[in-house]
């Protein structure tokens, strides 16, 4: 009888030291995903920020070109910022279908991707 007692008590102390790995690997996977997320975020950011400051000074360039062709410096800034405007526009009437849409496919791409370990 105390044979199975044992065997019983193992039993119990080898499912328990499953639970615990299995849940410190759900914690590992979680924090894994969690950084795989934040990089790609921030590496964005800072992708973002260069392509803004091209998209400045070529929009200063532009317009000082558009205003020196229609003899007037102010002409080309109102042009440029007529198209910025009407750009915004276009993306605040299709952000649910084009913008949301985009960002929550890239997101959940960044959750559910496989790694490639450096042994396969």
């Amino acid at each position: 009888m105390k044979e199975k007692v044992v065997m019983i008590q193992e039993l119990i102390d080898k499912a328990e030291t499953y639970a615990k790995t299995n849940i410190e690997l759900y914690k590992l996977k979680a924090i894994d995903k969690t950084t795989d997320v934040f990089s790609s975020v921030a590496s964005g950011i800072v992708i973002g920020v260069i392509i803004t400051f091209l998209v400045i000074i070529l929009s200063i360039g532009a317009s000082l070109w558009i205003g020196e062709l229609l003899g007037k410096l102010y002409y080309g800034f109102f042009i440029v910022a007529g198209f910025y405007a009407l750009l915004a526009i276009i993306l605040v009437a299709t952000k649910k279908r084009v913008l949301e849409v985009f960002f929550n496919n890239y997101i959940v791409h960044e959750i559910f991707k496989e790694k490639k370990h450096a042994g396969n």
